[in-house]
This record gives structure tokens, C-alpha cells and sequence, in this order.
């Protein structure tokens, strides 16, 4: 077996590993383990190793860059459901969504400029209403992207009413610096959730929660999370070549 196809299986492995720990975490929250959904970010990995996750039954995969995610979704099926999950720059709105048609969710909208160049782009190329998640700096690090809690609401209410061509779904936090998130990050989230919901006049369970990385997914689920974003744990350390182009 050659080494890139032990590792292949390796993610196959942890994939089916972590499938199992989020039944366990929904259950103990009182829901079902497909109430949770998993996205596979495989950051800095090759198609090939994706391909293995696809192929062991996923379908759910994310990126943080556009070059990336454009670059593996040309290589991949096409019933992929990819999540956009980086910081997102206007410039990178068309080349993102045109070169990724079965993108399914931006998960990174945080600011009323970038909600509406997506809603701009959506309509002028002619696809479905694009799914989207305001990222909420739960945090409060300067250096962290994302709406402040204060105003989510704003903000939601922008790209529900003003953003015809985006469908707004819930919120995103990404936590603290060392990607774990404390219990009050996860809270401040739930929290703008149901402020966001009563101004919009929506049940919270229409509202996604996306919180829980590698580090804390379980803790997350058992606080309500209904979207994980799962990198190392299922593909191992991020592995950077001497020269990453932005």
C-alpha cells in the first residue's frame, strides 16, 4: 500500500470515528445524530484523500480559500454539497460561484457589502438562491471576523428582506484563537439566535447553529450545534508547501 493511500483509508477511519462521537454528543442533547450535520474540511489536503471521504459515503466538504474550493470541486462529483467557510473578499464572490455551481452555503457573511455583492452575483449568473450563515464574533477578538452580537440582528434582517437572491439560514462562530470555543461563545451564539429569530419571526429550529471545530464538537453539539466543522480530526494536520498562493 503506498503512503498516500494509507493515509486515504486513515480519513476514511476517522470520518466513520467521527460519525460515531456526534451520535453519541446529539443523543445526549436529546436529538439525532442526522439533526447534526458534519462538514469535512479538508484544508491543504489533495483531491485524492477527499475522494476517499466521498467515497466511504460523505458528501458534505468544506473550504476556507476560493482557489481551493474551485480547484478541488473541478475534480470531484458533483453531488458534493461544498460550504464556503473562509473570509470572503468581494472580488472572490463571482470566481467562488461560478466556479463552484453546486456550492451549497457561504457560511461566512459578515458584513451588509459582502451580502450583497453574493445576492448581486447569484442573480446576475442565474443560480438558485444561495444559502447563507452570518458569521458572529462570539469572541470578541479584534483579530477574528464576523459580526458583533450587538448587531446580528441588523444584519439578518438585511439579507432577509433586502437579499432576495440569499436565503438566510442561521449563524456561524468560529470561536478562539487556538480554534476551541469556551461554553460562553457557544451561548453568545444561541443567544443572538433567538434574538435574531424573534425579530424575524422564525422558530429557532429554522435557525442553524454552525459552531464546533476539531477541539470542541462535542461540547458544541450538546449546546445546540447543528453544523461541525471537522478538519484534522478526520484528514490530520494541515500540510502548507513552502509557497501558498492567497
Amino acid at each position: 500500500m503506498s503512503s498516500s493511500a494509507a493515509v486515504d483509508g486513515v480519513a476514511a477511519t476517522a470520518l466513520r470515528s467521527v460519525l460515531h462521537r456526534v451520535q453519541l454528543a446529539a443523543e445526549k442533547s436529546g436529538r439525532r445524530a442526522d439533526e447534526v450535520r458534519v462538514v469535512a474540511v479538508s484544508k491543504t489536503k489533495p483531491a485524492a484523500i477527499l475522494r476517499q471521504v466521498y467515497d466511504a459515503g460523505h458528501r458534505c466538504f468544506g473550504e476556507n480559500y476560493v482557489q481551493e474550493i474551485v480547484e478541488k470541486a473541478l475534480q470531484l462529483p458533483e453531488d458534493i454539497e461544498w460550504h464556503f467557510i473562509g473570509n470572503l473578499q468581494s472580488n472572490k464572490v463571482k470566481p467562488l460561484l461560478t466556479g463552484v455551481p453546486n456550492l451549497a452555503m457561504v457560511e461566512s457573511v459578515d458584513d451588509e457589502k459582502i451580502a450583497n455583492r453574493l445576492n448581486s452575483v447569484v442573480s446576475s449568473i442565474g443560480r438558485k438562491p444561495l444559502k447563507v450563515l452570518l458569521q458572529v464574533n462570539t469572541s470578541g477578538e479584534e483579530s477574528k471576523s464576523g459580526v458583533e452580537p450587538s448587531v446580528c440582528v441588523e444584519l439578518a434582517k438585511h439579507v432577509s428582506v433586502d437579499c432576495p437572491n440569499l436565503e438566510f439560514c442561521g449563524l456561524m462562530t468560529i470561536g478562539m484563537l487556538d480554534y476551541s470555543s469556551t461554553p460562553e461563545n457557544f451561548k453568545t451564539l444561541a443567544n443572538c439566535r433567538a434574538e435574531v429569530c424573534k425579530a424575524l419571526g422564525i422558530p429557532e429550529e429554522k435557525c442553524e447553529l454552525s459552531m464546533g471545530m476539531s477541539a470542541d464538537f462535542e461540547q458544541a453539539i450538546e449546546m445546540g450545534s447543528t453544523n461541525v466543522r471537522i478538519g484534522s480530526t478526520i484528514f490530520g494536520p494541515r500540510e502548507y508547501p513552502k509557497k501558498q498562493s492567497p
